[in-house]
Parts: structure tokens; sequence; C-alpha cells
């Protein structure tokens, strides 16, 4: 959507295919870390030390990726080190749109503003979540999952809350994220933007085996997907989890089964839901506003009046 710093054309869902037809996601394009002492990450380059008020949030309460973020900071206890903006639910046609003053750190009217900023020559979406160096006024990160473990670790003492990747699971976390992620996080969004009917049917069936093995995970009142101890494969999981009747079961067509017909999964989601501070970052009504704003998937712009969503009272 940005072309040398330029927005070009109308904000489209599908941005790439593969051979398949199948939609293809953007890999993010700031990769830096946020470390205790200002050091190098895993991927980026140094400068970015932890320091409490410098560092700017956005995101958009319709987003999964986003609010995986959201729910880390409110998990570590950083409401009051990072500072939070919320774009509007709907997507325009030149993307994500903030109401006035609702960016107080940039003033930008779009996502794609902050984009443009951080670097005038930038190629690709204007995604969310963004984490933004108030000090050197750039993107420090666009990655969810990068900024997820940001928040755990890069923050130090200056962060609370329990361990959301601990050594002794990583390698399980790793491997379970790994299997989520394509067939179930991000395989929702393959069937809803498909260009081809083979390329829906594979991402429906993926959807729907890995809501069947969650489901089975979760046997003799297993807490959490890797036993007793919350970790980011939870957050991970439950930011799609708690769209799937709302948005996923019926605007993209991932309608085998709704999360309501699993019972496990649906006690599951309102744990997560009723831990302390995790209801705050879930709004329904931007989940439904937002989505069903998608042009390409629902042209005359009509609001469903349902789900009952049961768990969410459970």
């Amino acid at each position: 959507m940005l072309v040398g710093g330029r927005w070009v054309a109308k904000w489209d869902p599908v941005q790439a295919k593969d051979a398949k037809g199948g939609f293809v996601r953007q890999t993010s394009t700031f990769r830096n870390w946020i470390t205790p002492d200002g050091s190098p990450g895993p991927t980026g380059t140094g400068g970015f030390r932890a320091e409490a008020g410098r560092y700017h949030l956005y995101v958009a309460l319709i987003c999964p990726w986003a609010s995986r973020t959201l729910m880390a900071r409110k998990i570590k206890g950083l409401e009051e080190v990072i500072t939070l903006s919320i774009v509007e639910p709907e997507l325009t046609d030149e993307g994500w749109r903030f109401a006035p003053g609702a960016d107080p750190v940039n003033g930008a009217t779009y996502m794609h503003d902050l984009y443009r900023k951080a670097d005038p020559q930038v190629n690709g979406r204007a995604t969310v979540p963004v984490l933004w160096d108030k000090a050197t006024a750039t993107i420090v990160n666009n990655e969810s999952a990068d900024i997820l473990r940001i928040f755990n670790t890069g923050f130090g003492p200056l962060a609370k809350g329990p361990d959301l990747y601990p050594a002794a699971l990583a390698a399980e976390i790793d491997t379970l994220n790994d299997a989520i992620y394509p067939t179930l996080n991000n395989g929702v969004y393959r069937a809803g933007f498909a260009t081809t009917q083979l390329a829906y049917e594979e991402a429906f069936h993926d959807v729907f085996a890995t809501l069947d093995a969650l489901e089975a995970r979760l046997f003799d009142g297993r807490q959490w997907l890797l036993g007793d101890t919350f970790t980011e494969t939870d957050i991970r999981a439950f930011v799609t989890l708690v769209r799937f009747d709302t948005a996923y079961h019926g605007l993209f067509k991932c309608n085998l089964r709704r999360l309501a017909d699993y019972p496990r999964l649906s006690a599951y989601t309102a744990r997560v839901h009723h831990l302390p501070g995790i209801a705050e970052t879930v709004n329904i009504d931007h989940i439904k506003r937002g989505y069903y704003s998608i042009k390409a998937l629902n042209p005359n712009g009509i609001l469903p009046l349902g789900p009952r969503l049961d768990w969410l009272i459970a």
C-alpha cells in the first residue's frame, strides 16, 4: 500500500497470493528490540534502551496481532511504562485511521503517516501493532511476536507479572506456536481471503484440525495449553478464539463448527478472558465493526446482530 513512501490505490486485504490463490501475509519490516541496556536484540540494531515513558504502542482492538501485544502489556504491568493509542475499528480506503486527538505523540491521521515518518521511502502495508520510540521518532518494531517477547523481558525490572516464555518450556512453546500460527492464527485469514476454492478448502481443514487438536489438548481439566503455566502460547491462541464466532465463523467462512461447539475451548477462552485486566483488551463491538467494514468481504457494510457469546458470561 506504500510504495516509495507514497500511498497508492485503495486498501485491499489481499496484497499477495501464492500459486494456489492462497493469501500470503506480508513480512514485518521493522525488527529492532528494546532491551534493558539498549544492546541489540535477536534482530535489528541497538540503541533502544528500556525507559519508562519513552515508548508508545499503536494498536487496533479489532486486530488479533495487535491484541497479543495489548495483553502482554497488561499482564506484565507495563501500562504506566508504555503509552497507548488505539485506531478506529473500521478500515478505510487508506487503512487504519485515528479519531481526532487519538495520537497525541505524532498527531497522525492514518497509520501510514507513521510509517512514512519512520522511513520516507518505506514500501509495504501500514499494519498494527506498532511500537514507537518517542526519543528517536521512529518505529522500533511492527512484528507482534517480537513485541510480545520484548514486553516479557525487554523492560527488565520495569515489568512485572509472570514470565510468558519460561526457559523450561521454551522448546514446547515454540513447537506449539509453530503449529498454531499457520493453521489457526493465520489459517482463518487464509480461509477468509482465499481467492480459489482449493486454497479456501486447504485453509478450512487446517483451521478445524487445529481446533480439534486444541480441544483434545485440554483434557482432564487442564487449565492452559501447556499445563499449569500460562504462557505466550495462550495469548496467541486466545486472540483468535475470542474472535472466532463473531467474525471468522461467518464472514471468513470457517463455519464447520463454532467455538461454542467446543466445550473445553469455550471454557478455556472464558478462563483467559476472566484473568485480571484481559477483558479490557477485548472489544467485541470493535471486532465486529472492524471485520465487517472489509468491503471485499462485506460490500454492503451490513453488521450482523449476533452471535450470542455465552462464554463471555461463563
